[in-house]
Formats: structure tokens, C-alpha cells, sequence
């Protein structure tokens, strides 16, 4: 008699919520509207400056001068490095002695070229007046166009005596390695006397213009193919994507939105995904090319679904809630919700649509088909408070003491 008089009491006390078990299968139950959500989508990223340009040596030397320091900030045209230029130098003293050697000789030939005109202009007078003949007057033409041959010869060759003396000049000034674009400098490997060559492993150094970063992640493909038809093309897309957020490597939000400038035309056939590339304005050159951190892209949904967690069964990678239809009986729904959550409410994106009703509490004891009374959220909370109302004044107790004889 004792334990069915419990057993009445455990039954007409409660359910649900902490064990209870409210009559005449009453559960509570919610109807599906809709609400602002805020839907974050983070990707890992890497950071890395707009140009970023290894600095190599075009000729092989000694480093003679280092002339800047790591994290310095230089232009354009800025000498970064100097090689040991002797070398150079004496062919540059070289090239141009035969720069000069062959303007002595086309001078020469050009005198010589003046002489023998005269000559011919002359035979040819003298010619006309029968003082001499054919064979005369023809020796004079051929001294004269050999001297123009010498001189053409000349020219020839001083074209390529400048030729090499600008060569020359070009590989001096390989001595001196300048920053092709302005930015910051990054590690220097290499220290005053070491020998270094456009082969050398690592390079010189590195210039990375950060005046604005360039941050990149990966979105799977079949996101890409969504935004893209969604758009209307890739190009609209990328107009049409929300500025970003970037989480840094401390946890920290950066201060500055970005927004997606390129995307790549290749899938990574390794892993499926399509590289993005968003830009940073960096004034206050708080990142570094290199660096890393999480792309978060908010959204703001003003139809959204969403619901409590608590009203989600999970069954491994699935979720199920029961839906109650017009014949007051449940059916176990599979709905899919957006990975991205606050930790206690779910967006659904498909499975529930506005208007259905759903079991907010006491999922456990249903069963597919189950018919139920159904309360709402409010009269299920009142009956909580109750049974807890209960429990505290003692009245259970007291029962409990009454059917077993105690005093």
C-alpha cells in the first residue's frame, strides 16, 4: 500500500522538468515565430602585407654595408645594402677606356675619310679635263670608300664599347641593392662581410608595405557556388559581402572593418576550398605580414527561426525536436540548424517553418505519434512552482509520514 500511495504521488506531483510527470499527458508547448539573429562565421586566417618583396642581390659579393635595421620603415629607391664593387668598378675604368679608344679611332678614320674625298673630288676634275684616266679617277673612288667603311666600322664598334660600358655601369649598380617599393623591413640575415649571391638562402631581407594588410581565408566550395548564385555572379558577390571583423592571435577584436577585394578563379583540389582575400587598413601598423588570426563575418538575419537548445533532442550529428499537429499528436522532426550558436538557442534553417508547434520541455517521455495535452510554457512553469511550493512547505512529507504511521 506504501509504495502505491508514493506512486500516486510521484504521479499527480509532477513531470517534466526534474522528474515530474504532469496528468493527462500535459506538456507545454511553443509556437515557431520569428526574430532578429546576429549569425557570426569565423574562418581561420593569415595575415600578410599588400607587398611583400624578398630583397635578393642580382651579383655575387661580399656585404660591405648594412644600412638598415629591422622594423625600419623605408621608400622607394632606398639603398638597403651594399656588396664589395672593385670588381665592378675596374670594368666600369674598363668599358669606358674603350669607349674612349674608339671615339680616337673614329676620329682618325673620319679625318682620313675627309682626305680622301678631297682626293676623289679632285680626280674626278682632272678626270674631266683628260689630265688622267679611268684607272686614276677609280683609285681615288675606292681610297674614299674605304675610309667611309673604316669609319662606319668605327662607329660600329664604339656602339658596342657603350653597350658594354652601360653593362658595366648596370652590374656597379647591382652593388648597391635597393628596396623596390616602400615598407618595412623585416629580418636581416645576413651581417657585414658575409658572402651573398641571388642564390642565397634565406633572402637579404624582406620589404612588406602594411600600410593596409591583405587577410586570407578558404570558403568551401559549395558556399561559393551559393553566394555566387545568390549575387548573381562572382563579381556582385564580392560587392555584396559584409564587412569583417578580425580576431587577432590574443583573442582581441581588431579595431578596423574590412572587405573582400578578391577571390581566387581555382578550387584547391586538396581540400575543396576557394581562397578569399580580404583588405585591412593598418594605420597603426598593429599587424604584421605573417601573423594569423580568425575572418568573423556577421550577419544579420530578420527572419531567422530560432529556438531554445533545450527543446533540441541530438542523435550524433543530427537534431530532432517534436512537433505537435493538428491531432494534438507529436512527430519526431529532423531539423538542421546553422553551426554558428550563442551557446543556448539554435538558428534552424530547414525542418520548421512559421506557425508549427513544438515541445519545449518533458522530451524524454515522448514517443513518435504520442498524443498530448497541450500548456502553454507559462501554466507549465506555474505547475513547477507549485510542485517546488510543495516539496518546500513540507506537505509531501507529511503525507509520506501519515501513510507510514510516523508521528
Amino acid at each position: 500500500m506504501f509504495v502505491a500511495a508514493v506512486s500516486c504521488l510521484v504521479a499527480c506531483g509532477g513531470g517534466g522538468k526534474g522528474g515530474m510527470n504532469f496528468g493527462d499527458n500535459e506538456y507545454p508547448i511553443a509556437t515557431v515565430g520569428t526574430s532578429t539573429a546576429e549569425m557570426l562565421t569565423t574562418y581561420p586566417a593569415t595575415i600578410k602585407g599588400m607587398q611583400d618583396v624578398e630583397i635578393r642581390p642580382k651579383v655575387a659579393g661580399f656585404l660591405t654595408r648594412v644600412n638598415v635595421h629591422e622594423g625600419q620603415s623605408v621608400a622607394a629607391g632606398q639603398t638597403l645594402f651594399v656588396i664589395d664593387n672593385e670588381t665592378y668598378q675596374a670594368a666600369v675604368r674598363q668599358a669606358q677606356a674603350a669607349v674612349n679608344q674608339c671615339k680616337a679611332t673614329i676620329a682618325t678614320t673620319e679625318a682620313a675619310m675627309a682626305t680622301a674625298k678631297l682626293q676623289y673630288d679632285n680626280s674626278q676634275q682632272l678626270h674631266a679635263n683628260g689630265v688622267i684616266g679611268d684607272f686614276e679617277l677609280q683609285a681615288a673612288k675606292n681610297s674614299y670608300n674605304s675610309a667611309q667603311a673604316q669609319v662606319n666600322q668605327a662607329k660600329a664598334a664604339l656602339g658596342q664599347a657603350e653597350a658594354g660600358l652601360a653593362s658595366a655601369r648596370e652590374t656597379l649598380s647591382f652593388c648597391y641593392v635597393k628596396s623596390p617599393a616602400s615598407g618595412v623591413v623585416g629580418s636581416l640575415p645576413y651581417k657585414v662581410g658575409a658572402l651573398v649571391s641571388s642564390q642565397s638562402t634565406p633572402a637579404l631581407t624582406t620589404v612588406s608595405n602594411i600600410s593596409a594588410m591583405e587577410v586570407y581565408f578558404s570558403m568551401t566550395e559549395k558556399d561559393i557556388l551559393q553566394m555566387t548564385k545568390n549575387a548573381g555572379g562572382l563579381n556582385a558577390a564580392v560587392s555584396a559581402y559584409p564587412s569583417l571583423r578580425l580576431k587577432l592571435a590574443d583573442g582581441s577584436i581588431y579595431p578596423h572593418e574590412g572587405k573582400v577585394v578578391k577571390v581566387s578563379g581555382v578550387i584547391d583540389p586538396a581540400s575543396g576550398t576557394v581562397s578569399m582575400i580580404a583588405r585591412f587598413p593598418n594605420p597603426e601598423r598593429l599587424l604584421k605580414s605573417g601573423g594569423s588570426g580568425s575572418v568573423v563575418v556577421q550577419r544579420d538575419n530578420n527572419s531567422a527561426i530560432v529556438i531554445p537548445q533545450s527543446c533540441v533532442m541530438s542523435v550524433q550529428d543530427k537534431k530532432f525536436v517534436y512537433v505537435m499537429g493538428a491531432d494534438k499528436k507529436v512527430k519526431y522532426t529532423e531539423i538542421t540548424v546553422d553551426p554558428q550558436n550563442d551557446g543556448n538557442n539554435y538558428i534552424v534553417t530547414s525542418g520548421l517553418k512559421l506557425g508549427d508547434k513544438y515541445v519545449t520541455n518533458g522530451l524524454s517521455k515522448l514517443s513518435d505519434g504520442m498524443e498530448i495535452v497541450p500548456i502553454t510554457p507559462e501554466q507549465y512553469q506555474k505547475k513547477i512552482d507549485e510542485s517546488s511550493k510543495l516539496g518546500t512547505d513540507g506537505s509531501a512529507k507529511g503525507f509520506v509520514d501519515a501513510m507510514t504511521g510516523k508521528k
